[in-house]
């Protein structure tokens, strides 16, 4: 992403919700039959006669193990317990999930009222979400480790959607004693924006909501292809820096991270393009201004919405073209009622959006009259 935000997006979330029915004592075989995913490459979806296989091949980084989840219809006979494998009654209509980013998921296949507990609620920004856990029908679960099991146990939920940002799984007996299935979210792992979108079939399949998915997912490619397209006719591709200083070091995307790919399909010029890792560069901030003190542009600030506070925080910020040309953007212009970034939490699903703003900025010209909906300039 365009930050050190977007590269602990999913801190937000209890760190310890792994799958857990499914400790990688050995590798599960994946069943035969093509996978129903095309941008996707952390999971993949099998189809038998009898059940549907979900097989989750990067599950965390540096993961040498796959999760596999076995879907079963409720009231169909339930197939013999194999090691490694962990069967789920589908559909579901009671989940706990752990990260914001999950939400937009539910909501978009219709099922935002199975949500029935969520770790610090008040990252939530979906109005329509914020109303249910006004109202009492989404349980706060804590923050990370301070989880309350007890009270997620008397919930009552079908499955669990949790993530892992390692192979230390924290609390999972305790998660395991309960019965509860857990299944594991690695969305943010996805290097292409289309990729994480397409984890909304993950979500889906739980509920048996697989076209409504699909038609939610087609509609978000066919609108980012057709704007990358747009964006590839531009003459000019503006130069771009990206992130700001964390301590003494500059976090940024390295050049095939998801960050840099939407930049690069926006018709811009990523400074940090030729690098070849996936991951977050830390850097010097010498380095950075070397590099990039005459960009055109400059994306993602942190928490700084003006100006004036950023020169405050470090008065060498003022030295880039871009500070001095009023070029400088965030992307923290829609919020929830209790202070959660949507950028964050909707971004994952909708890069299409994402993608539209960044081409706004760099070639107004060419989506005229168009109102960014997560990026907002430096006042």
């Amino acid at each position: 992403m365009l930050l050190r935000r977007l590269l602990v997006v999913l801190l937000i979330a209890p760190w310890w919700f792994i799958a857990s029915q499914c400790s990688p004592k050995k590798k599960s075989t994946a069943p035969a039959g093509d996978s129903l995913v095309k941008y996707a490459t952390g999971f993949s979806i099998h189809r038998g006669s009898r059940y549907t296989d979900v097989i989750v091949s990067q599950p965390f980084p540096g993961a040498t193990s796959r999760y596999h989840y076995r879907l079963v219809p409720k009231g169909a006979p339930v197939p013999p317990a194999e090691e490694g494998i962990t069967i789920i009654p589908v559909p579901v209509s009671r989940i706990v999930c752990t990260s914001t980013t999950h939400i937009p998921l539910l909501e978009y296949i219709g099922h935002g009222d199975a949500l029935v507990g969520f770790p610090t609620t008040d990252y939530v920004s979906s109005p329509t979400m914020r109303q249910r856990i006004d109202a009492g029908q989404v349980t706060e679960l804590g923050i990370d480790k301070g989880m309350n099991i007890e009270q997620l146990y008397q919930l009552h939920p079908d499955v669990v959607m949790g993530y892992s940002l390692s192979a230390d799984l924290g609390q999972l007996n305790k998660i395991q004693s309960l019965g509860i299935p857990v299944v594991l979210n690695a969305e943010y792992l996805e290097k292409h924006p289309l990729g994480r979108a397409e984890w909304i079939r993950f979500m889906a399949l739980l509920f048996d909501e697989e076209d409504r998915a699909d038609s939610v997912f087609t509609a978000i490619e066919k609108s980012y292809l057709e704007v990358r397209e747009q964006a590839a006719a531009a003459t000019k591709k503006p130069t771009v820096l990206s992130g700001i200083l964390y301590g003494n070091s500059w976090f940024l995307p390295g050049g095939k991270n998801y960050a840099a790919t939407l930049l690069t399909d926006a018709g811009c010029q990523y400074l940090w393009a030729d690098d070849s890792t996936s991951g977050f560069l830390e850097l010097s901030f010498e380095h950075v201004f070397s590099k990039g003190r005459e960009a055109d542009l400059w994306l993602g600030t942190g928490n700084f919405e003006t100006l004036t506070d950023l020169a405050a925080a470090d008065r060498r910020y003022a030295l880039f073209t871009s500070y001095k040309a009023g070029e400088i953007y965030h992307f923290n212009a829609h919020k929830g009622a209790r202070g959660g970034n949507e950028y964050l939490e909707l971004g994952y699903l909708r890069p299409d959006i994402i993608l539209k703003d960044l081409v706004s900025i760099a070639h107004p010209e060419l989506l005229p009259g168009y109102q960014r909906y997560f990026f907002q300039r430096l006042r």
